[in-house]
């Protein structure tokens, strides 16, 4: 029998809940998926219920899957989503803010209703969601799994750290995404529950469905990319199980760069 130190235990994740953000397609269905084969059961925040593919692939694999509908956007709905939550007797130990909305103009074309849509999804959706459930993580005690009492992921993205081009209300969100993360890590680390980011490269998904159909773009940003391609939503499965697993400890207000390699260029 495997020790509670061993490395296939501290990467299990067994008996633990996670809430999960933006996981019908893409990176968000792939950390999903990881969570329940490492043992989570998932509670799934979607818009409404006609994608239930991510649903029905965690309870093939024997796990538990609830569907909690919310429009991200909204933010009567975002408010009274951690107390429904919460009423129905659900413990939360990780918290995934993985979805996000993209929007592209010109900087000085750049309307008013869009810029604040996705500050509201991408920003301060994050920042309510990790008040309410860290809330509720502190009243935990810590978990004899993970021997914290709760992991938060964020996702942030490569403009975190720089500024793109045509998408200035994505940058200012994800640069502020990496703010929020450190500035609850600095509260709460030393009351048990770590809170990081990930932040993806160039990774192909619907979001990025426009630079993959720009043949300019594409081959500047790929040429670039020392892996020699760009991501895929798998590349985020391992990542995601080790900042909300026992492995992940002594990481506290870390973003986690997972881009092939583009930063380090």
């Amino acid at each position: 029998m495997a020790s509670s130190s061993s490395v296939q235990n501290m990467f299990s994740l067994e008996g633990h809940t996670a809430l999960i953000t933006g996981a019908t397609r893409g990176i968000g269905q792939a950390v999903a998926i990881a969570l329940a084969e490492a043992g989570a059961d998932i509670i799934l925040v979607q818009r409404d219920e006609s994608s239930l593919t991510t649903y029905n692939q965690i309870r093939s694999l024997g796990r538990s899957a609830t569907i909690y509908k919310a429009d991200l956007s909204s933010p009567s709905d975002v408010s009274s989503l951690v107390p429904r939550i919460l009423s129905d007797g659900h413990v939360i130990r990780i918290l995934i803010n993985c979805a996000g909305i993209q929007r592209r103009h010109p900087s000085h074309l750049f309307p008013d209703a869009d810029f604040n849509e996705v500050i509201q999804v991408n920003l301060n959706t994050v920042f309510t969601l990790c008040r309410d459930i860290g809330a509720h993580m502190l009243n935990l005690e810590p978990s004899p799994v993970t021997g914290r009492k709760g992991s938060i992921i964020n996702f942030a993205s490569l403009l975190t750290f720089q500024g793109g081009l045509t998408v200035p209300a994505y940058a200012a969100s994800k640069g502020a995404v990496g703010q929020l993360t450190k500035s609850f890590a600095n509260e709460w680390t030393s009351r048990g529950i770590t809170v990081n980011a990930i932040a993806p490269g160039y990774v192909e998904t619907e979001m990025n469905e426009a630079l993959l159909k720009d043949e300019g773009r594409l081959r500047s940003i790929s040429e670039r990319i020392p892996a020699g391609r760009w991501g895929s939503p798998e590349d985020f499965k391992g990542t995601a199980v080790y900042l909300a697993s026992k492995a992940s400890g002594y990481v506290s207000g870390h973003v986690l760069v997972v881009d092939g390699g583009w930063m380090g260029r």
